[in-house]
């Protein structure tokens, strides 16, 4: 009967190692995932970032590829805690485990506060962050934000065009005659923004807000599923690492 209790254990343990070594292998590719996910965020839609009042978004992007970085390592550490089946390693692979967890699901509702935040935010600031700082100097990032926003959503304006009529910039001698920037035109020349009929400028596509809203809607919402759903997937990968602790015989080596 001893030798039968023997087998079973060592049979469960393999089973729980082997387990976790997938776990392990699936946990470092949503690292990868996690990891890029937050790189693009603060890579390719960094001038966008200079456009918000608050500093959420771009934190949670920051969370996101610092839980990311550790994930990837703590897979590697999983992979290595397994096989030798060290519990002191296991012990040091649950408690990274739960930090990242926490990490993620901090992430998550971070992505979910900003989200309610975000319409009041931009309808603060974004009209009042075009006319007084486009095109000023010191604000080289915003303008730069602020033209990639216009010719990429096809918008001219936080509200609309009329808003530029309101710009430092429009009414000084440095606009050289533009109603609007160049980056409200439909097809973008030096000087093509003297015009603003419809046919030449996004007039009647509507302004840049509503645009900008719905697309950092869209990512919060990819930035919160992200950091929720692996955080949630982390659970089974702390009960196998429970389970294959409690399994371990007394005599492994600490």
């Amino acid at each position: 009967m001893g030798e039968y209790v023997e087998k079973r254990d060592t049979c469960g343990t393999i089973c729980l190692k082997y387990l976790l070594f997938i776990f392990n292998f699936f946990f470092w590719l949503a690292g990868v995932v996690v990891m890029a996910v937050g790189i693009w965020t603060l890579a390719e839609k960094s001038d966008y970032i200079s456009l918000l009042s608050s500093s959420i978004y771009a934190a949670t992007a920051c969370i996101l590829v610092v839980a990311g970085a550790v994930v990837m390592l703590t897979g590697i550490l999983g992979c290595c805690a397994t096989f030798k089946e060290r519990k002191n390693l296991l012990q040091w692979y649950f408690a990274l485990l739960l930090f990242i967890f926490l990490l993620e699901i901090l992430a998550g509702i971070l992505a979910y506060i900003y989200y309610q935040q975000l319409s009041k935010d931009l309808k603060t600031n974004l009209r009042v962050t075009m006319i007084e700082k486009y095109r000023e100097p010191g604000y080289e990032k915003i303008t730069k934000a602020v033209d990639k926003l216009q010719q990429e959503f096809h918008c001219c304006g936080s509200n609309n065009s009329l808003d530029w009529t309101d710009s430092k910039w429009v009414k000084g001698p440095m606009s050289g005659g533009r109603v609007v920037p160049d980056s409200c035109c439909k097809t973008k020349v030096t000087g093509c923004g003297k015009r603003d009929h419809p046919s030449n400028i996004y007039k009647v596509e509507g302004g840049c807000i509503t645009k900008l809203e719905g697309f950092i809607m869209t990512h919060l919402k990819i930035i919160g599923a992200v950091g929720i759903g692996i955080a949630c997937v982390q659970i089974f990968g702390m009960i196998f690492t429970c389970c294959l602790y409690r399994n371990l015989k007394e005599d492994t080596p600490y």
